[in-house]
């Protein structure tokens, strides 16, 4: 999209929003569950950004995602910190992809801890790709298709008949099939 004079920009002080300080290994181990506690907000930025095609229009669905993610991490800090940083450094110590399968008694133990003291389960695999209907209050957006209130205007009436005898009754077009 090309930017000319009459395209407004959002502000420094509209973009502004603290990142969630984390370190990849952190959110890689707990990812599963930070996407399911941020569910709903995820879905919501990502329809906006589908329906309006204009990132500048969805800021506030972006905020709202952050916000979860503070939210998130600062109620695992509070309840499972420890069990978690085992896990991460587990997965970065023992693989240079940060993958699971070498940490599975500290992924087990971090899975105790969130189910116990945030009473939240780790989503079976395939959980995120599966179909789910997601509802919202956003009013649906103008549709972006040109419509044709009357699609003959200017023809007249018998402008078929007018092609058909001029390009006779063998011409391709109007063959019999």
């Amino acid at each position: 999209m090309p930017i000319t004079e009459d395209i407004v920009l959002p502000t420094f002080d509209e973009l502004d929003v603290q990142d969630v300080n984390i370190s990849q290994p952190v959110l890689i181990a707990s990812g599963a569950y930070f996407g399911k506690y941020c569910d709903q907000q995820s879905k919501e930025y990502m329809l906006c950004r589908l329906e309006e095609k204009d990132p500048r229009k969805c800021l506030n669905e972006g905020k709202a995602v952050t916000m979860c993610g503070h939210d998130f991490f600062r109620l695992v800090g509070q309840a499972c910190k420890d069990e978690v940083e085992r896990m991460a450094k587990c997965m970065e110590w023992t693989h240079r992809e940060l993958k699971f399968f070498h940490c599975k008694k500290e992924r087990k133990i971090m899975d105790q801890c969130m189910q116990e003291k945030l009473g939240m389960a780790r989503p079976p695999y395939g959980y995120f790709t599966q179909l789910r209907v997601h509802h919202t209050d956003r009013p649906k957006p103008k549709s972006f298709a040109t419509e044709f209130k009357n699609a003959n205007k200017g023809l007249s009436k018998d402008f078929d008949e007018n092609v058909k005898e001029k390009l006779g009754e063998k011409h391709p077009l109007y063959a019999e099939i």
